[in-house]
């Protein structure tokens, strides 16, 4: 594999920022690769606004660097061919079209005006591209922003909340859409509060809590990892299958009547076993954790504000 198609399109490396006396960022350290899409999660508070704001930037880290194929972004004379953003759909003329803006971006950038059809096309505006923007769903203003970011033909995107406000339509687009722009080999980041949607369309994971990488891992081995082995036993005879299944090494965990949680050992070892030993059962299923489930696993004691469940007193 080429230096050219391993170097990260995108690199932070020992970010550190304060907001008063709390660190918004505490020596955040990752990289966005070519050729897969990134999902970028965190909680509400995590630093992940202010970590994209300093990659373009538009806020200034105290320590460290931010690179954007191996230099500043700021230094970048056509930044739109470098590197694509999208943090703030409504940042936009409400009183001009989407094309004339698109336009108005395309001659800043140096870029021909054939090249605003040709987004227009990419991003699904189709005839709303003559209307003023400031008329706008959240979802046509997204699908403007993904355009404008399209517009210098960039090998790296950056693309805040992209789900945010579209029809069910619009996500099954967008899930498409990100993986296209994976498979045409540039690097993608995509930050996002919908776990299932990452799950379905990211290939690679960064999640912070408090201005820190928790983890920074691919999707299926953040799941297999969540997932912890366990395997779910639904059986008529319990306390037969927790003895045969404990004598091989397996740990049990009584989770409901007639239903145990076994880790220790496969699926397949433990049909073998009870098989074996004669011992009913009804199933024996692997447990698959969701990314919502790894995701809550790892920020557990990184959420800044928490809510009271219904039904308890506050005192």
């Amino acid at each position: 594999m080429s230096d050219e198609s391993t170097r990260a399109a995108i690199e932070v490396t020992g970010l550190r920022k304060r907001f008063g006396p709390q660190p918004a960022l505490d020596g955040m350290t990752f990289a966005v690769r070519p050729g897969r899409v990134t999902g970028f999660v965190g909680p509400n508070g995590a630093g992940k606004s202010t970590t994209m704001r300093v990659i373009l930037g538009l806020d200034a880290a105290e320590e460290g660097t931010a690179l954007v194929g191996g230099v500043p972004y700021r230094t970048l004379r056509r930044p739109l061919r470098h590197l694509g953003a999208l943090l703030d759909a409504s940042a936009l003329q409400p009183g001009r079209t989407a094309r004339n803006h698109l336009l108005w971006l395309a001659h800043s950038q140096g870029l021909p005006s054939r090249r605003v059809d040709e987004v227009v096309e990419q991003a699904g505006l189709g005839p709303a591209a003559r209307r003023k923007a400031g008329g706008f769903s959240l979802g046509m203003r997204q699908r403007l922003g993904i355009a404008a970011a399209l517009l210098g033909d960039p090998p790296a995107l950056m693309l805040d909340e992209p789900f945010n406000g579209l029809d069910p339509d619009g996500i099954v687009w967008m899930r498409g859409f990100l993986a296209e722009l994976a498979r045409q080999g540039r690097a993608v980041l995509v930050s996002s509060h919908l776990m299932s949607e990452l799950q379905d369309t990211a290939d690679h994971l960064v999640v912070i809590g408090r201005g820190r990488v928790l983890a920074d891992t691919g999707v299926r081995e953040l799941l297999a990892a969540a997932s912890g082995g366990r395997v779910t036993l639904r059986t008529s005879a319990p306390a037969r299958a927790a003895r045969a299944l404990h004598g091989a090494g397996a740990e049990i965990l009584a989770t409901g009547p007639g239903t145990l949680d076994v880790t220790g050992l496969s699926d397949e070892e433990i049909v073998t076993l009870l098989t074996r030993d004669g011992v009913p059962f009804s199933q024996v299923s692997a447990h698959r954790a969701t990314l919502e489930e790894a995701y809550m696993q790892l920020t557990r004691d990184a959420v800044e504000y928490r809510g009271v469940p219904a039904g308890e007193a506050v005192r």
